[in-house]
């Protein structure tokens, strides 16, 4: 049996559940101002408080979408030393390939914690390596819709 059907077997086991929840973060304004400079989306809503605050419906600033899919690998681990080793062993590399689905179905609201939960959808059998699916969904503390729900795409090779 190769490595990537042996990780293939491994992982079959946890299709369909959750295999892991981060811990909380808050998204202040230096961060949603540290991501409008870098990305040049510098609207309102995201950088000024004082007319987020008469003007949005939110009543204060709110994160980029984009900022809260950004931080999925911090969010989930995946940019841990040691994550690769821990979730795809016998693995030397992991890349992301993509999304197949994301919503952002509430917003972010400046002060508020997010953490993501990772559910683990399926994995097949490439030629030289095994694509893995998992579903995100990034919570917002304290709120019953999530600020975002994605289906990501990854790779991994031996």
């Amino acid at each position: 049996m190769s490595e990537t059907e042996h990780l293939l077997e491994l992982l079959q086991e946890n299709f369909g559940a959750e295999i892991a929840v981060g811990d909380w973060l808050a998204i202040d304004q230096q961060r949603i101002d540290a991501f409008a400079e870098a990305t040049g989306d510098r609207q309102w809503i995201h950088v000024d408080p004082e007319r987020a605050r008469r003007e949005s419906p939110y009543g204060t600033t709110i994160a980029h979408g984009f900022l809260t899919l950004s931080l999925l690998p911090f969010l989930t681990g995946g940019n841990s030393p040691d994550y690769l080793r821990r979730h795809f062993p016998g693995m030397r590399l992991r890349v992301n390939y993509g999304l197949n689905k994301l919503r952002f179905p509430a917003p972010v609201k400046c002060g508020d914690r997010i953490r993501a939960r990772t559910l683990l959808k399926n994995a097949v059998l490439l030629d030289r390596g095994l694509e893995v699916v998992y579903v995100f969904t990034v919570d917002i503390e304290g709120q019953d819709k999530p600020a975002l729900v994605a289906e990501q795409l990854l790779r991994v090779y031996p």
